[in-house]
C-alpha cells in the first residue's frame, strides 16, 4: 500500500484549510472571466463589498468549460493562443445563463465550479466524526492517509480479523474512507484487504457504501452572492456524519471480511495459461493502463513467480506502491478488488490470452 502523510500532518493541513476556504453561491451574471497573456485565468465575482478576484485551478477550469458546454480541448486552445477570445466566449455564456453556481475556494483560488445543489461533505468534519470511531477499532493501525488536490483518504487495518490465504500468507481486514470536496467522487466507505507478506492493499469497491454530494438548492432566490461560513457548513452536515459510524462498523465486520478474503482465495485456483505479456496487454486495454503501468504490472507478475489469478491480483496491487500519484495508486488497489469479482468467463479471457 502506498504511504501517505501522518495523521498529525493530515490534521494540521485540514485545520489550515478550514481557515482558508470559502464557499459562494453565485448567480452566473455576477461572475466575469479574465485571462492574462501568460494564460493564467481568473474569476472576478461581484461580492457585496465589491469585485473580488480568484485564481482558477485546472480542475475548476475543466468544470467551468463543462458547465458552459465548451469542449475542454477548445477551451484550452483559446486559453493558450487566443485569451481574449476565451474571455468573450466564457463571459457571453455566463451573462446569458440564469443559473447559480457554487464556487468552492481555497487559498484565494476557485478550486471547483459546481451546481448550487452540490452537497458539501467536508473533509474536516468527516475526519472529526470518523477518526474517533476508527481509533476505537480493536488492534487498529492507520496504514496510510493522504489529502490530494481532489480527495481525502483514510486507510486503516485491524489485526483483530485475519485470514490465511495459503500457509504463511496472511491477510488482515481494513477500511478505506474517501471523500472529495470538489466534485470528484462520492463520500465512500470501502472494505480493505491487507496482505502482510508484501504490504499490498486491495480495496473491494463492490462492497462500497457511498453518499452522493447532491442535496437541496442552497441560498435564496435573489441576485446576491451568498457566502457560507464554516460553522454553518458544519451544522448542516453534523447529522449526516453521525450516520457514518454505522457504515464504518459494517465495513470491517467479520462476515464482510471473510466473504472478500474467500473470493480472493479462489483466484489461487485460476491458472494463467497464456502468454503473460499478451495477458497483461489485455488487462491494460480493458482497464486503460498506460505503457509504464502495463510494464510495471508485468514485472511484478513475473518476479512474483505465481502465474495464477492470485498472482495477477497481487501484481496489480503491488505495483500501486510504485505509482507516484496517490489518487492513481488507490485506483490500482481498487483494480485488484475488481479483478477478484470477475466472472469465470472474464477470467478465461485474461488467463488464456495468447
Amino acid at each position: 500500500m502506498k504511504n501517505g502523510r501522518s495523521l498529525v500532518d493530515l490534521a494540521q493541513e485540514l485545520e489550515r484549510q478550514l481557515e482558508s476556504k470559502k464557499d459562494l453561491i453565485v448567480p452566473s451574471s455576477l461572475v466575469r472571466h479574465t485571462t492574462d497573456e501568460a494564460g493564467d485565468t481568473r474569476l472576478v465575482v461581484e461580492e457585496t463589498g465589491g469585485p473580488v478576484q480568484y485564481g482558477v485551478t485546472p480542475l475548476a477550469r475543466r468544470q467551468l468549460a463543462d458547465k458552459l458546454k465548451i469542449p475542454y480541448a477548445y477551451f484550452e486552445r483559446m486559453r493558450e493562443e487566443q485569451p481574449a477570445l476565451l474571455d468573450r466566449n466564457v463571459n457571453t455564456w455566463l451573462q446569458n445563463e440564469g443559473d447559480r453556481r457554487m464556487l468552492r475556494t481555497l487559498d484565494g483560488n476557485v478550486r471547483a465550479v459546481l451546481s448550487e445543489r452540490y452537497r458539501r461533505l467536508d473533509n474536516f468534519d468527516l475526519a472529526k466524526s470518523v477518526l474517533p470511531i476508527l481509533q476505537g477499532l480493536p488492534g487498529v493501525r492507520f496504514q496510510s492517509a493522504e489529502l490530494t488536490d481532489t480527495k481525502m483518504y483514510l486507510k486503516c487495518i485491524t489485526s483483530r480479523l485475519k485470514y490465511e490465504m495459503a500457509p504463511g500468507d496472511v491477510v488482515q481486514a481494513g477500511i478505506v474512507i474517501t471523500n472529495s470536496e470538489v466534485g470528484q467522487g462520492t463520500l465512500s466507505v470501502q472494505p480493505l484487504i491487507y496482505r502482510l507478506v508484501c504490504s499490498n492493499g486491495l480495496i473491494a469497491p463492490e462492497r462500497a457504501l457511498r453518499k452522493t454530494h447532491v442535496g437541496r438548492a442552497l441560498g435564496g432566490e435573489d441576485d446576491a452572492v451568498t457566502i457560507y461560513q464554516d460553522d454553518t457548513l458544519r451544522a448542516d452536515d453534523e447529522a449526516f456524519f453521525l450516520k457514518v459510524r454505522d457504515v464504518v462498523q459494517a465495513a470491517v465486520s467479520e462476515v464482510t471480511f471473510v466473504q472478500i478474503a474467500q473470493k480472493m482465495q479462489k483466484t489461487l485456483n485460476i491458472p494463467l495459461k497464456g502468454d503473460p505479456v499478451k495477458m497483461v496487454e489485455v488487462l491494460a486495454q480493458r482497464y486503460t493502463l498506460n505503457d509504464t503501468e502495463r510494464s510495471g504490472v508485468l514485472r511484478h507478475l513475473i518476479s512474483g513467480g505465481q502465474l495464477s489469478g492470485y498472482g495477477l491480483v497481487n501484481a496489480v496491487t503491488h505495483y500501486s506502491q510504485e505509482v507516484e500519484d496517490y489518487d492513481r495508486a488507490t485506483e490500482f488497489e481498487a483494480l485488484g478488488g475488481r479483478l477478484i469479482d470477475l466472472s469465470a468467463q472474464e477470467w478465461k479471457g485474461l488467463a488464456e490470452a495468447a
